[in-house]
């Protein structure tokens, strides 16, 4: 092929631009003298962090030098939209950067992720932000160096956010943040439609990658050095449907992936590969197979993230979360009765419209029934576009600040208490980092998601350590190597 012809299938056709923009990043830097710089910054939730970690690969491989300041030759935003707060934060994170590209006119300022797919947000960006270069959504996160190739040439605003994901592009560079662990995407888009929930309208719908290519995926992995691997989507359970969404319908073809749990197993059977995690779990469809299988695969780290929002079976179905109070405290004592010792956390909503004291007493009474390792914990926020944004019956400010707080109260107790229950015991603890608070400590996790640290070296870092929890510190543990 022609070196100008510019190819057609992904992904030759990014590394395409990638290298028209590595010629042009070698002028930019000739010209000033000195290395061009780059800074990216994530909202949001474990998808957005990998997609990050993509963005960081392609601008390394297009010469770019990261550093964590904000005063960078290229600043990368790459957003959340899911709570109102998140919106607010980055419109002023961009008046910042306003007066930092006065002090340096060739700053280039992207904005792309979850946020991006909101009309009125790039209408926004548009009128109020000119002086933002490139504009991209959650579908085309793979395009970032044809785009950045574009701006180069044209030297205006660039803004390109897609309906819905045309093709689905792995084969990048990818600057992960750890060398022994790593996501990896196993689907995309949610089809739940949970009342209060903007994800689907700015991820898309529901899309499964083939088994084969994630397996591939894995291992490379591992062949360069990965332990542990964090298997992501909006929720894994419904991992292998395939559905047609012509003309706005969603119909189930007759092919079909495997399923969710026998994909777990295939990924247990990579050579290399010692710890398999995955977020997040809807509990309407987590099946008596995936417990079986957690139960049986020892790689499967002892820990499940299975949100629950309300114990109120009526705020449930306002939520459209398709499962009840009583559903869902069956399906814990299943998964406890499976794992008796497993580590669960959970996600809670309070205030959520309509929500009355004796729903907020149901979701007390569900915190209080499965004492849960850790929970998050939210105000409800009014996503503009969601169902639940039009409900009546919104709860005043002040009534939902105060069952906020008594929740956190009760969780925080409960969490504590848990936790001690390792005390004395010897775990394995993969080693991720120095301590930030004490260079003579490093950090790690359990297989239970627990934080520990213990004295050692950066010599230790991706190394699995037997390590005995010998002080209970609130939300971590002191420990001590066992040999």
């Amino acid at each position: 092929m022609d070196s100008n012809t510019i190819p057609v299938m992904e992904p030759d056709r990014q590394y395409y631009f990638m290298n028209k923009c590595k010629e042009l990043v070698l002028d930019l830097k000739a010209k000033k003298n000195r290395p061009l710089t780059y800074c990216v910054t994530t909202f949001g939730c474990q998808m957005n962090a990998h997609d990050s970690e993509k963005l960081k690969g392609i601008l390394d491989e297009l010469g770019y030098v990261e550093i964590d300041d904000e005063n960078a030759d290229f600043v990368v935003y790459n957003t959340c939209t899911v709570r109102e707060n998140a919106n607010k934060k980055l419109y002023g994170h961009l008046g910042h950067l306003k007066n930092l590209k006065k002090k340096n006119p060739d700053m280039i300022i992207c904005l792309c992720g979850c946020m991006m797919q909101e009309k009125h947000v790039v209408e926004t960006i548009k009128s109020k932000y000119k002086f933002v270069d490139i504009v991209f959504g959650t579908h085309n996160i793979y395009k970032l160096a044809e785009l950045i190739n574009i701006y180069f040439n044209q030297n205006s605003q660039i803004i390109e956010v897609l309906d819905k994901s045309e093709k689905t592009v792995e084969e990048l560079p990818q600057k992960r943040k750890y060398k022994f662990k790593s996501g990896v995407n196993i689907m995309y888009g949610c089809n739940n439609f949970c009342s209060y929930c903007i994800v689907p309208y700015v991820r898309g719908r529901e899309k499964s990658r083939r088994p084969e290519e994630i397996l591939k995926e894995i291992n490379l992995l591992v062949s360069q050095g990965v332990k542990e691997v964090m298997l992501l989507g909006q929720n894994v359970n419904s991992y292998g449907k395939i559905y047609d969404y012509t003309d706005g319908k969603m119909d189930l073809q007759e092919e079909k992936l495997m399923s969710f749990p026998d994909l777990l197993r295939e990924v247990c059977k990579v050579d290399g590969l010692e710890r398999v995690r995955f977020m997040t779990s809807h509990p309407k469809d987590l099946s008596d197979e995936l417990i079986k299988v957690m139960a049986e695969e020892p790689k499967i780290c002892n820990h499940l993230h299975l949100p629950f929002q309300s114990g109120s079976t009526d705020i449930l179905a306002k939520m459209n979360r398709r499962y009840t109070k009583e559903q869902y405290l069956s399906l814990v004592d299943k998964i406890r009765n499976a794992i008796p010792d497993i580590s669960l956390t959970t996600d809670i909503i309070v205030g959520f419209p309509g929500e009355t004291e004796e729903d907020f007493l149901d979701t007390l009474d569900v915190v209080e029934k499965v004492k849960y390792d850790q929970a998050f914990t939210f105000i409800y926020s009014k996503r503009t576009g969601t169902p639940a944004a039009v409900m009546e019956n919104q709860v005043p400010e002040d009534v939902v600040k105060d069952r906020f707080q008594r929740l956190l109260t009760r969780v925080n107790a409960i969490s504590n208490s848990r936790i001690k229950r390792y005390e004395g015991q010897i775990k394995d603890v993969l080693v991720e980092e120095l301590n930030h608070q004490d260079n003579n400590l490093v950090t790690g996790r359990t297989k239970e998601s627990i934080t520990v640290h213990f004295p050692g070296d950066s010599s230790l870092i991706g190394e699995t350590i037997a390590v005995n929890l010998k002080e209970c510190k609130g939300f971590y543990f002191l420990g001590e190597r066992t040999s």
